[in-house]
């Protein structure tokens, strides 16, 4: 660990899902959670809040009640949206926006996951 100050930074990620069931938004939300927080060195206390946001053909259940299941996360406030439709956008998509302290010497690690990874190939994590 460093002895840097931190910093309150946003943190963006996305995956996407084979289908709209519980057992693969569970899955997504999962891995997209271990990359965020495994690649940004997080623990709960140094998480503010998440706010996930979903396209309109995943209605199978919220990201955030995943999410919640996590370990410690009892104080990390949690959000579910419908992502604003427009046409020609990415299938199945669950895009999270993460408010996180990091050391102030740490770059910040945004994971886009499965066919995510074209919304930002500069910031696109191989899986």
């Amino acid at each position: 660990m460093t002895d840097s100050p931190l910093r309150l930074v946003g943190l963006r990620g996305a995956t996407t899902c084979h289908e709209n069931s519980v057992k693969a938004i569970e899955s997504a939300v999962r891995a997209l959670m271990d990359a965020l927080v495994n690649r940004n060195g997080l623990t709960p206390d140094r998480i503010v809040s998440l706010t996930f946001s979903v396209t309109t053909d995943l209605d199978a259940c919220f990201p955030a009640a995943i999410a919640r299941r996590r370990e410690g996360w009892d104080g990390v406030a949690l959000l579910d949206c419908q992502q604003m439709a427009v046409q020609g956008d990415l299938e199945r998509c669950i895009r999270v926006l993460a408010h996180a302290w990091l050391p102030g010497d740490q770059d910040a690690q945004h994971p886009y996951l499965e066919a995510a990874s074209r919304l930002r190939p500069d910031r696109s994590s191989h899986n």
